[in-house]
């Protein structure tokens, strides 16, 4: 096998992991645009309650995502993964039979308490080589993103024909499906190992990321984004219906709009990353949300909510790929799985109080101001966002440590500290795993090569 390839249990790995991910996030997103409109028929289905049915999942996934990372380090990955998706499909069953808006939100949470997504992390980086993890993350990170589009494309799509109800049917097949997957194509790891860059809170490092004001505006950002997310599409589906379009042509929609948005996002994302300006995009993103919130209110028409969503869509799609991406630009090495931890947190706390402050607003006023509160909401966002300041454009190498000890360790971590370019160095002599954050416009790249080879 080629150094540079992938080894098959790291094939099996990664095309296991990010298919369970996809199916999670299907299972989860299928649901958000078509819940508004196909729950009004429960009992004790008020606005609130209803936003409050499509935002819960995200509190039980902020308050047990960390819990289930500290036992899967104590009793092994795998048991913890079928631990949470068993949960999930019961979750699913619930909600699949319940007959109550009680019913419903207890289904919900279920779901949520299903938050294996950073056991799922974890496993993945103990079944790939350190050198192979960026283009591991990144192959999850294309399954999620592909996953939500067709989720909201195919829940009005398939609602249509199995309602409600059985979408959430669906959701507990899949559920069953990812634990066919982790059982016979992962492999288990040798050994459960410890790692800086997978979301799991150090204790120590919390204060260092709590009181780092550039982090600070970046988990906020990712906090609104989801609050807007879930908050907006308690409104989005009914007023799409009002403005005449039905619930298949709901998915067509959708389906347009994120493609385009994410086909105009591509060349935004290069101009940030390239051209150093990712200040600028994550301004521009907020900025095209706020206009799109605005715009989706006029009363012009069916077609007016369209350009609306197609803003929304791109704007939402640049900050989800590129807030990841700077949470790790700006966190310290050693303090990089506590920041994407917090990060991750803030995601779903965002979303829970997305589905409480939508349900909310629409109990009180209605969706025109709800969308009117969202980008009034915008605007503080971008005011915050004014002191971020533009970020070093920094990169990460992860890599095996070689054979040496004590004395010879440390002056091979001195060498490296001494190269110019080298900004930052971590060794985890246990796990045998060193960490270095880079300026490529500084560094000579082939001396760190041969630096690493030779030692």
């Amino acid at each position: 096998m080629r150094q540079d390839s992938l080894s098959k249990i790291e094939v099996r790995a990664i095309s296991g992991l990010a298919g369970l991910y996809g199916l999670r996030m299907l299972g989860l997103f299928m649901v958000l645009p078509v819940m508004p409109l196909l729950l009004l028929h429960y009992e004790g289905a008020e606005p609130f309650v209803i936003g409050l049915a499509i935002g819960i999942y995200g509190f039980t996934q902020a308050l047990l995502q960390l819990p289930y990372g500290w036992l899967s380090d104590k009793f092994g990955r795998k048991p913890l993964i079928y631990t949470g998706l068993l949960i999930f499909a019961l979750g699913s069953l619930v909600a699949a039979v319940a007959d109550s808006m009680l019913w419903l939100l207890i289904g919900r949470a279920l779901q949520g308490a299903g938050a294996i997504a950073g056991v799922l992390m974890a496993l993945l980086a103990d079944l790939t080589r350190d050198e192979k993890r960026t283009q591991a993350m990144a192959s999850v990170g294309i399954s999620i993103g592909l996953a939500f589009i067709l989720a909201m494309a195919a829940g009005p799509l398939l609602a249509g024909w199995i309602g409600l109800s059985g979408l959430f049917w669906l959701t507990a097949i899949f559920s069953l499906v990812g634990i066919f997957i982790v059982w016979r194509w992962v492999p288990t790891p040798k050994r459960i190992r410890k790692h800086l860059d997978t979301g799991g809170i150090d204790t120590k490092q919390l204060g260092r990321v709590l009181l780092n004001p550039q982090l600070i505006r970046l988990d906020f950002s990712i906090l609104v984004l989801h609050l807007l997310l879930t908050g907006v599409f308690i409104a989005v589906p009914g007023l799409l219906a009002e403005a005449g379009w039905t619930l298949a042509q709901h998915g067509w929609i959708y389906l347009v709009t994120m493609l385009l948005g994410f086909g105009f996002m591509i060349p935004l994302i290069i101009i940030g990353e390239k051209g150093r300006k990712m200040k600028a995009m994550l301004l521009l993103a907020v900025s095209l949300i706020a206009v799109a919130l605005m715009l989706m209110p006029t009363d012009l028409g069916n077609w007016a909510l369209l350009p609306g969503l197609l803003l929304f869509f791109t704007g939402f799609n640049l900050l989800e790929a590129s807030l990841p991406s700077l949470i790790s630009k700006q966190s310290p090495v050693q303090a990089k799985g506590t920041a994407m931890g917090i990060y991750s947190t803030s995601q779903f706390v965002g979303a829970f109080f997305g589905g409480l402050l939508g349900g909310l607003l629409l109990t009180y006023w209605g969706p025109q101001e709800l969308l009117w509160s969202a980008a009034g909401l915008c605007l503080l966002w971008l005011i915050l966002l004014l002191g971020f300041k533009q970020p070093r454009h920094l990169s990460s190498r992860i890599f095996t440590l070689p054979s040496l000890s004590g004395e010879a360790l440390g002056a091979f971590k001195q060498k490296l500290v001494a190269m110019q370019g080298v900004v930052e160095v971590v060794f985890l002599e246990e796990e045998t795993t060193g960490y270095l954050k880079l300026d490529k416009e500084l560094l000579n790249e082939e001396a760190l090569n041969q630096l690493l080879l030779n030692e």
